[in-house]
């Protein structure tokens, strides 16, 4: 049996070309279009979008939002600064987190946030070194989020946006992401409004976004490499619309970023088809992959040795994702979570 190597997903990426704030305008980001044949490579901007969609294709967005899950607090005990970055909900007021500095975190240990306005009390380590924290608080637990934690930025972006909104999709509807769907980041309510008016279907499916999906891999295979667990969500709404889609020869299901991949994906039932339903989704999609649903991806451009570029290889050929790259390069097209985009097609 042949493995794949995590270094066959590398390249070379200038420092400069890493975006560190968003576009004036959202749909103004650039937009390279990658055929799935053999076809040049085109260049956009992302308002273009609409030109490659037809009537009856299903755009399908996920419509998680980002939680403010970085929280700066102390030790109850010694007054020792700790950061503490929340990762998945266990059950009411208890979290799966990373804290910062972790030796310091043993069960037991209190930690205070905001003056005391949240408190939390360490219960376990977790697997992969983490921490479960039970949080207690006078308010409603979100509410007092919003007064004391931060929106939580890849650490490649060295400085907090002006507005925080734009780290959110103009969609962003359901909390619970740490991390957000940056593909959907470049859509306006406008542009959305003429990709309706265009006879394309618009559908929302949920993935609430943890770290892991970010985080490159450090095996040196790509097989080795485990996926964090994440929550996913199509309802019945969706079901149909998608299943109708499969139906119409003129349909395509096109998805808008790894993340909404994935959970149509980990719902599918057959050749173009998904199920309704949750649950939790470790599906882990690199080349060799036979994709069941997804007929078309807009998605940013993604970190060396990542989940997300290892994806965007099995959709459209290592080779040519990496061709695209280097191009991209070229061109200096802007990188990562506030950078541009690309439709694979």
């Amino acid at each position: 049996m042949s493995y794949l190597k995590t270094s066959e997903f590398d390249y070379e990426l200038p420092d400069r070309l890493i975006a560190q704030d968003p576009e004036a305008i959202r749909d103004e980001s650039r937009l390279m279009v990658v055929p799935k044949g053999d076809e040049s490579f085109q260049h956009r901007r992302f308002r273009d979008l609409v030109e490659y969609l037809r009537p009856g294709d299903v755009l399908v967005l996920n419509h998680t939002k980002v939680i403010p899950a970085r929280l700066m607090g102390v030790r109850e005990d010694t007054g020792g600064q700790v950061e503490v970055l929340l990762l998945s909900k266990r059950e009411d007021l208890v979290w799966e987190v990373l804290v910062r500095p972790g030796r310091r975190a043993r069960p037991g240990t209190v930690l205070l946030f905001g003056g005391g306005l949240l408190r939390g009390t360490v219960l376990e380590s977790t697997e992969v070194g983490g921490r479960v924290i039970r949080f207690e608080c006078r308010e409603p637990f979100d509410q007092v989020l919003e007064r004391v934690g931060r929106m939580p930025l890849p650490p490649y972006i060295r400085k907090y946006p002006a507005d925080p909104r734009r780290y959110q999709t103009v969609y962003a509807e359901k909390e619970g992401s740490v991390a957000a769907p940056t593909a959907g980041l470049h859509f306006t309510g406008d542009l959305l409004d003429r990709i309706k008016a265009a006879g394309v279907k618009v559908a929302t499916v949920l993935l609430h976004v943890g770290l892991g999906t970010f985080r490159p891999v450090s095996s040196e295979t790509v097989e080795e490499h485990r996926m964090h667990q994440e929550f996913y969500q199509i309802t019945p709404e969706t079901a149909a619309v998608i299943n109708d889609a499969a139906r119409d020869p003129r349909g395509r299901v096109i998805a808008v970023g790894t993340t909404t991949v994935r959970c149509l994906e980990s719902g599918a039932e057959g050749p173009g088809l998904v199920r309704a339903g949750s649950g939790q989704t470790d599906i882990f999609i690199y080349p060799g992959y036979e994709f069941k649903v997804v007929e078309g991806l807009v998605t940013n451009f993604h970190l060396p040795r990542s989940t997300l570029i290892m994806m965007v290889s099995a959709f459209a050929g290592r080779e040519r994702i990496l061709r695209a790259y280097r191009e991209a390069v070229e061109r200096e097209y802007r990188f990562f979570s506030f950078g541009d985009a690309m439709l694979i097609i």
